[in-house]
């Protein structure tokens, strides 16, 4: 579970969970501000409220703590896929409920994108050795293929849909507007809004069910 995380108070005595926490939130910020190599650890000591030698106690190094940030951006869309109970709910709503999710996330945690861009530009040199990233990954996977297995038994869902294809799919169609939210509306002159986002969400859903659909 996610600590809330904010700037640690002087005076007080320190949480190392809340710390650990505000250390992360203030890496995630600062990497997804100004990506690896414009980061600076005394900037993200400035944001958690912590100093600089408790930061590289609790994590090492720059290159450490850019780590642990990434794998707590993983971590963080997780937990939130994970309150969704998506498993309660009928196939085509969850998966609905999923792509409401997945977009609003990637609208209101604009460091995740940008982590992801960064890490990408680093030719993901640094993901590829983290050691639970399977892990990480493998609940989400769970749960989506039970929603397909149980829509393919319902007779609403083919039976053929990969999972991982399937998430590749609804965070692309929630990623692109977001990632170029500014290159889109100066282009094709096109207020990309809550609103407007918001329709493109309820239009994903719709291209995503129809794509499911066993009829």
């Amino acid at each position: 579970m996610t600590i809330e995380a904010g700037p640690i108070r002087k005076g007080r005595k320190r949480n190392p969970e809340v710390t650990r926490a505000a250390i992360l939130q203030a890496a995630l910020e600062e990497f997804g501000e100004v990506g690896h190599s414009g980061a600076r650890v005394d900037r993200i000591s400035e944001r958690a409220g912590v100093s600089k030698p408790m930061i590289y106690d609790y994590f090492g190094d720059k290159d450490a703590i850019y780590a642990a940030a990434l794998r707590e951006a993983y971590v963080q869309i997780r937990e939130g896929e994970a309150a969704l109970e998506l498993d309660m709910l009928d196939p085509a709503a969850a998966i609905r409920t999923l792509v409401r999710f997945t977009m609003n996330h990637f609208r209101e945690k604009p460091w995740f994108i940008r982590m992801l861009n960064t890490e990408n530009l680093r030719g993901g040199r640094t993901i590829r050795n983290m050691e639970d990233t399977v892990e990480i990954q493998s609940v989400l996977l769970t749960r989506l293929r039970t929603i397909l297995r149980h829509g393919a038994e319902q007779g609403v869902f083919r039976n053929d849909i990969d999972a991982v294809e399937l998430y590749i799919f609804i965070a692309s169609l929630c990623y692109f507007p977001i990632s170029n939210i500014h290159t889109l509306s100066t282009v094709f002159e096109v207020p990309i809004s809550q609103d407007w986002l918001e329709r493109h969400a309820d239009r994903a859903s719709d291209m995503i069910v129809g794509y499911l659909s066993a009829a």
